[in-house]
C-alpha cells in the first residue's frame, strides 16, 4: 500500500472511484514455472481433522493456514500473493534478460523498461538527491498568493500526478459508451476513506492522533521546524476532514447514477464562482470542453468552502503535505520509511518493507505495463494455455444463458434483454492484439553532462510517466472510444468486467495455479479459473453491471417488478454477509461487498454447470485421489480463496475494500449451493448448512 505522486493510474483511479471495473481480486524461476509431476490438487492442504461439512475453508486449507506465516512485509497472504511473488520471478528475469540484451538499443520501448527500473534501483542516487527532486513543487506551492496561483499549481499539479483537492480524467459517457467525457472526480485524502476521518470509535480516534503525528514528522523533511509542523498538520486535518465530511460513502459511490452530474463548463461557477475553470482546463490542455460530469457535486462545494474558508497559510500546508506524501516512495531511504511506518505499520500491520526490487518493479508494470506485458507473455504463456481458457468460457458463457432462461423469478421481456447482453460479451484473454506505443515517454538516466541534481531521479522518471499518461489520455477526446484497449497488463494477477464494453478480460498472469492448469482435470479448472470467468461474467449483472446495457449505456432494462424481486434478493446476501465478523465487533460491510458476492455467487453456480456441460460431452472421469469431479471443483474454489490476514489489514480491508475477505468468499457462496451440499453430504446442524428459506439464489 504505496500511495504516491503518481498518476499512472489517474484514469483507472476514476474507474475505482465510480467502481466501474470489477474484478475478482480482494486484495489494489526463470522463464516459466515448473508443473507439479501430478497437475491438481494440493492435497498436502487438506486437514482431514476438520469438517468439510462444518468449515469447508479450513477443511481444504487447514494445513496451510497452520503451517504459514504471512512474511513481515505483508498485511496478509494467500493464493493470491503466492502466485504474485512467483510471477514477479518471471517478469524480473525477463526484464533482466532485456536490460542485458544488445537487441533493444535506446529509444524502444524494451529499452525504456530496463531504464526506468534501473533508475528506480539506483539508491546511491536517491540518497545523495534527498528531497532536491521535489524542490520545483515545494517552491511553486510556496509563491502562492491567490486563488489565481491556487489554480495555476492545481493544473500543473494534476498533469504531473499530484493528489490535491480534486481529480481530473478522461473515461466514456456512462450514458453514451460510444464517446470520450471528461469528469471531475473526489481526492484530496490522506487517509484510506472518509469513514477513517468520521468514526468516533476509539480505534479510529486512535488512528486520527496517529495520522496527524505522521503528517507533522514528514513536514519536517520539507523544512518545517516541530512547532510549524505541528501546527500545520492540525490544519491539514481540518481540511481533510471538511473534504471528507461532504464526500459519498463507499456504499454510496455503488449508486452510479449518484455519480453522474453533467454540467457545462460554464455552469462549473456554481462550485467556484472565483474559480476560472476555462482556463484551468486550458493549462492542462484540455481547452475547448463544452461539459464535464462530476461525479461528487457535494464534494466540490466543500473544496470550494476551503477555497473561500481557509487562509493561503493553510492552502500551501496541505498542498505541501500531499506533495510529500505522493513523493515519498521515490525519495531517500529515511522519507520512504517514514511513509511506511504509517501506511505500512500502522494500517497494515507489516514489519518490514517490501524489498526495493519488488517496489520498483511494480511501480515499472504502472509507468511501462504493456512494453514489459510484450516481453513477458513471449516467455511464460503458452498458447496451449489460451486456446483452452477460450473453450471454457465458451462453456460458462452457454451455461450462463441457460440460467438466465430457468430464472422463475424474472420475467421473460427482461430476460430477453439479459440474454441480449449476454450475447454481446467481449471476451480478452491473455495479452492486447495492439500494444501500447510508449515512444513519446521520455526516460531520463543521469549523467555527467546534466547539471541538475534531479536529473535522471526515480521521482524524475515517474513524473515523466504520469506526464505521459495524462497526455494519452487527453489525446482521446474527439476520437473513438478504443475498445480494443486493456485496463490491465498481461502480467497481472487478476481479471476485470468492464460495464462500458461489456467485456470479461483475463491478463495471462491469472492463467496460471492455483488458478489454471491446462494440464490438470477439468473439476479443478472449473473450480478455479472457471468460477473467475463466472464471476466476471456475473459482474455484468450484480448490483452495478445490471444497470448498463449491451451497449455498455447506463440504461434501465428491467421492468419495475423484475428490479423489485432482484433487490429483494440480493437484501439476502447483503443480510447474509453483515453477519460475519472476522474481528471483535468488526462485522463484515454486505452492502459495500454486495457487487463481489454476487460475483462469486454467481461465479461459482455458473462454472458448476459449466463443469456438467463439459462431463456431458467429454466422459466422467473416475474419482481422482479419492474425490469425485464435483468434490474437486468445490476444493478447488476453496483453494484459490487461501488467505491468511494481520488484524490491521484485515481492518483496513473491511472499513475500505468491496472484497469480503477470503474465508467468507470460499464459503459464504456456496453455503447457498445444493450441489454442494450433495457434493459433501451437509445436513441440518452443519456447519455449513443454511435453511432453505435464507439461502440465497439470483442468477
Amino acid at each position: 500500500m504505496e500511495k504516491n505522486f503518481d498518476k499512472l493510474r489517474s484514469f483507472s483511479a476514476i474507474l475505482l472511484v465510480v467502481i466501474f471495473i470489477a474484478s475478482c481480486n480482494g486484495y489494489n524461476n526463470q522463464n516459466a514455472r515448473e508443473e507439479p509431476a501430478t497437475p491438481g490438487l494440493a492435497l498436502e492442504h487438506i486437514d482431514t481433522t476438520q469438517s468439510p461439512r462444518d468449515d469447508f475453508f479450513k477443511y481444504v486449507n487447514g494445513n496451510w493456514l497452520k503451517n504459514t506465516e504471512i512474511p513481515e512485509d505483508q498485511g496478509r497472504w494467500g493464493s493470491f500473493n503466492e502466485l504474485r511473488e512467483a510471477n514477479n520471478e518471471i517478469v524480473m528475469a525477463v526484464l533482466n534478460e532485456a536490460a542485458e540484451s544488445d537487441q533493444f538499443p535506446d529509444g524502444t520501448d524494451e529499452r525504456k523498461v530496463a531504464d526506468f527500473y534501473a533508475t528506480g534501483m539506483d539508491s546511491t542516487r536517491a540518497e545523495a538527491a534527498g528531497i532536491t527532486p521535489l524542490k520545483p513543487y515545494l517552491e511553486r506551492i510556496e509563491a502562492i498568493e491567490n486563488l489565481d496561483d491556487l489554480q495555476e499549481y492545481l493544473s500543473l499539479q494534476q498533469v504531473d500526478g499530484g493528489n490535491a483537492f480534486f481529480g481530473f480524467g478522461l473515461l466514456p459517457d456512462l450514458k453514451n459508451s460510444e464517446v470520450m467525457a471528461t469528469y471531475l472526480f473526489q481526492r484530496g485524502l490522506g487517509l484510506p476513506d472518509r469513514d477513517y476521518y468520521t468514526k468516533t470509535d476509539s480505534k479510529s480516534v486512535e488512528l486520527r492522533d496517529k495520522y496527524v503525528k505522521h503528517v507533522s514528522r514528514m513536514l519536517q523533511y520539507i523544512g518545517y521546524d516541530a512547532k510549524q509542523a505541528g501546527q500545520a498538520s492540525k490544519s491539514i486535518m481540518r481540511i481533510e476532514t471538511q473534504l471528507a465530511e461532504a464526500a459519498l460513502t463507499n456504499v454510496e459511490r455503488r449508486n452510479i447514477p449518484l455519480l453522474y452530474n453533467k454540467y457545462a463548463v460554464a455552469d462549473l461557477t456554481e462550485f467556484s464562482s472565483n474559480f476560472n475553470w476555462e482556463k484551468y482546463l486550458a493549462d492542462m490542455g484540455a481547452s475547448g470542453l463544452d461539459t464535464i460530469i462530476v461525479t461528487q457535486p457535494k464534494f466540490m462545494t466543500a473544496v470550494n468552502s476551503v477555497f473561500t474558508n481557509e487562509p493561503v497559510s493553510s492552502w500551501k500546508d496541505y498542498l505541501k503535505w500531499h506533495a510529500i506524501d505522493g513523493a515519498s516512495p521515490f525519495l531517500n531511504h529515511e522519507v520512504v520509511k517514514a511513509n511506511f511506518d504509517f501506511f505500512g505499520t500502522e494500517l497494515r500491520g507489516t514489519t518490514a518493507m517490501r524489498p526495493r526490487w519488488k517496489r520498483v518493479l511494480a511501480q515499472t508494470n504502472g509507468a511501462l505495463g504493456e512494453a514489459l506485458g510484450k516481453l513477458y507473455v513471449s516467455e511464460a504463456f503458452p498458447p496451449e494455455a489460451k486456446e483452452n481458457a477460450e473453450e471454457m468460457v465458451n462453456n460458462i458463457l452457454a451455461a450462463f444463458g441457460d440460467r438466465i432462461r430457468g430464472l422463475e423469478w424474472m420475467s421473460d421481456s427482461t430476460k430477453e434483454k439479459a440474454l441480449a447482453k449476454l450475447s454481446t460479451f467481449t471476451v480478452k484473454i491473455g495479452y492486447p492484439d495492439k500494444w501500447r506505443d510508449y515512444s513519446n515517454l521520455v526516460i531520463e538516466k543521469p549523467g555527467i553532462e546534466q547539471s541538475s541534481e534531479a536529473y535522471g531521479s526515480y521521482f524524475n522518471n515517474v513524473v515523466n510517466a504520469n506526464r505521459f499518461e495524462f497526455k494519452r489520455q487527453l489525446s482521446k477526446l474527439g476520437k473513438p472510444v478504443d475498445r480494443e484497449e486493456w485496463a490491465m497488463n498481461p502480467q497481472t494477477v487478476n481479471a476485470y468486467y468492464n460495464p462500458l464494453f461489456n467485456e470479461i478480460v483475463f491478463p495471462a498472469a491469472i492463467l496460471q495455479p492455483p488458478f489454471y492448469n491446462y494440464q490438470a482435470d477439468a473439476a479443478v479448472n472449473y473450480g478455479g479459473i472457471g468460477a473467475v470467468i463466472g464471476h466476471e461474467i456475473s459482474h455484468g449483472f450484480d448490483d452495478q453491471g445490471s444497470r448498463f446495457d449491451a451497449e455498455g449505456n447506463m440504461n434501465n432494462w428491467w421492468s419495475e417488478s423484475d428490479a423489485e424481486k432482484f433487490q429483494a434478493r440480493t437484501g439476502k446476501l447483503v443480510d447474509q454477509y453483515a453477519a460475519y465478523t472476522p474481528l471483535d465487533s468488526v462485522f463484515v460491510n454486505g452492502a459495500l461487498t454486495l457487487g463481489e458476492n454476487i460475483g462469486d455467487l454467481g461465479g461459482i453456480n455458473v462454472a458448476y454447470d459449466g463443469l456438467q456441460r463439459h462431463l456431458n460431452t467429454s466422459g466422467r472421469p473416475e474419482a481422482i485421489d479419492g474425490f469425485t469431479p464435483e468434490q474437486r471443483f468445490f476444493i478447488s474454489w476453496a483453494t484459490i480463496w487461501r488467505i491468511k490476514y494481520r488484524d490491521e489489514t484485515l481492518r483496513t480491508q473491511i472499513n475500505t475494500d468491496p472484497h469480503s475477505p477470503g474465508m467468507y468468499r470460499a464459503n459464504g457462496p456456496i453455503s447457498n449451493l445444493a450441489s454442494f451440499y450433495q457434493a459433501f453430504d451437509v445436513q441440518e446442524g452443519d456447519g455449513m448448512w443454511r435453511a432453505d428459506s435464507i439461502r440465497v439464489q439470483i442468477w
